[in-house]
């Protein structure tokens, strides 16, 4: 395990570094503006800030920051690993539930379309813990999952033609 924490912190040069503050403060801002976590002019919240709100918003906008920071390429070895833009999916699904987690419940349109305001208010307003920390844990594990092929790298792959998915399925021996 220590030899995979050495692997990983070897990764990390200073292009990720600013590539994370970078990422971190952005994803602050693009959660916290349109849900008025952070109070602005350009958007206002029809039901009070909660502490979870709060809790989710501190917690996701570093995880999002460092996942978006594993993006960044290290000098040469983007061109070689096909498996470089790997986990995107899971990262902006954590981010969208994030958001939803954080957002005023009637402001939504979708869901009071959905609910209606009292369901906006009684259903998806008590669901929003959850949804929030089932954000926070995607964001982690995937931030987990990138940064240990960061630090794995991929052999095998380095060598094999970027030509589409059939040939990188191939090289792994996934698929003929």
């Amino acid at each position: 395990m220590v030899d995979d924490i050495r692997r990983v912190t070897a990764t990390l040069d200073r292009r990720f570094w600013v590539a994370a503050a970078a990422g971190t403060l952005l994803a602050a801002l693009v959660l916290g503006v349109p849900s008025a976590v952070i109070p602005n002019p350009f958007f206002i919240r029809m039901t009070p800030t909660e502490p979870v709100n709060v809790v989710v918003w501190l917690a996701s906008a570093p995880l999002a920051g460092l996942l978006l920071a594993t993006y960044v390429s290290r000098r040469g070895v983007a061109a070689r690993d096909i498996h470089a833009g790997a986990g995107g999916g899971r990262a902006t699904l954590g981010g969208a539930a994030a958001y939803l987690a954080i957002g005023c419940p009637i402001c939504n349109k979708i869901i009071v379309g959905v609910l209606g305001v009292s369901g906006a208010l009684n259903v998806f307003a008590p669901l929003q813990p959850a949804i929030g920390g089932a954000s926070v844990a995607l964001l982690a594990a995937t931030l987990a999952w990138r940064l240990r092929m960061r630090a794995r790298g991929c052999a095998r792959c380095s060598t094999a033609p970027t030509a589409g998915p059939p040939v990188a399925l191939a090289a792994h021996g996934e698929a003929e």
